[in-house]
């Protein structure tokens, strides 16, 4: 029978993670198959090129187009710098001299006697990829990049703002509902991923940036709050390419949400360790999730590669995404197969959950995703 597509949250302490490193253009791969890489560890590097700019040689000279090139001091593929002459040209016995500077440093990379531009190219752009995390090169794609593969704990976030970096793991909050603010960090935080509890304050997340802390962990943040942070609203394209100084991993949910027990035991578990985070979140086709990644970490339940192929089953943990419990944690007590109609008096599949207080409540199976274990 078929089912509805259920999205799932990774929240483990011990899992096989695969990152693909991919170069944006191709370029050249440097490192093997089988080779043991560290976060810094370039895998791949290319050269973007650089940006074109047309200078109109002829207009400026006052000179007919297919002239031109009896007054280029440069031919096409020569570098040439800011301010360095193009061409020139002189009149009445040398008396009048009329000259093109470049205005940019870079190489010719055209000149055309039909137009009488000339087309420059500025110098190109390296780009280097890194391997992200602590690992091995399980594949490499030649000329585009390599797999990285890595075991360790792993923990997807709801929300997140800010790129890749890396930081050692530190829990600052007793509990899971404790709130992140200014007085939870200290000088020694620089470097540092600082976890909370249920929410992080405008003044903490200042404060987190003051420090020179890499990443902020929490199971919640006040809209207006992020939006101050970010210095704009919050759209729907994907995030992690901001320009802020902390990247920001939102677990939960947006308001003060208490962090899931089962998350935040985990960052006590890892506290110490060094993380490789992401911030970076799509809500569109292509789903991505913030992440949290400790390769090494020695954990005491069996190693797997998860697969949310299954669905949802009886005693599937979950988290319900739309009010009346928006947020709340469950576990699937009962999956009914028939159609039942529900307040909006549309008839659609539901499933029968126990809340952590033990409630036992009737959704639809469209308003939960699944926390993967």
């Amino acid at each position: 029978m078929a089912h509805a597509y259920t999205p799932g949250l990774k929240v483990t302490e011990r899992a096989i993670v695969r990152k693909t490193r991919r170069l944006p253009i191709l370029g050249e791969v440097l490192v093997e198959k089988g080779q043991s890489v560290s976060p810094d560890t370039v895998v791949a590097r290319t050269n973007i090129p650089g940006n074109p700019m047309t200078v109109n040689v002829a207009n400026v000279l006052g000179v007919e187009p297919e002239d031109i090139l009896d007054f280029m001091t440069k031919k096409e593929g020569d570098t040439i710098r800011k301010d360095e002459i193009l061409a020139n040209y002189r009149s009445f016995f040398g008396l009048f001299r009329h000259e093109v500077k470049s205005p940019v440093d870079g190489t010719v990379e055209m000149i055309s006697t039909v137009t009488g531009q000339v087309t420059l190219r500025e110098p190109p752009i390296p780009v280097e990829v890194d391997a992200y995390i602590d690992g091995v090169v399980e594949e490499v794609l030649p000329r585009e990049g390599v797999v990285v593969r890595t075991e360790g704990a792993f923990i997807q976030g709801i929300f997140g703002v800010g790129g890749e970096t890396q930081g050692i793991v530190r829990v600052a909050v007793d509990g899971p509902d404790d709130v992140l603010d200014e007085s939870c960090f200290t000088p020694q935080d620089k470097g540092k991923v600082i976890v909370g509890g249920s929410l992080v304050t405008a003044a903490g997340i200042k404060k987190a940036a003051e420090v020179g802390a890499k990443g902020v962990v929490v199971g919640g943040i006040i809209d207006t709050d992020l939006i101050a942070y970010l210095g704009h609203d919050i759209g729907v394209a994907i995030t992690g390419h901001e320009d802020v100084p902390v990247t920001l991993i939102i677990t939960e949910g947006f308001g003060k949400m208490r962090m899931a027990d089962r998350t935040f035991q985990l960052f006590k578990a890892i506290s110490g360790f060094k993380a490789s985070i992401n911030g970076a979140t799509q809500i569109r086709a292509g789903v991505m999730r913030p992440e949290i990644i400790v390769p090494g970490f020695q954990a005491t339940e069996q190693l797997v590669e998860h697969d949310l192929s299954e669905g949802l089953v009886p005693g599937t943990p979950l988290r319900i995404i739309r009010e009346p419990y928006f947020g709340q944690l469950a576990e699937v007590v009962d999956l009914p197969p028939e159609l039942q109609v529900i307040e909006t008096e549309a008839k659609v599949r539901i499933l029968r959950a126990k809340l952590q207080d033990g409630t036992i409540v009737t959704i639809p199976r469209a308003n939960v995703e699944i926390i993967e274990k």
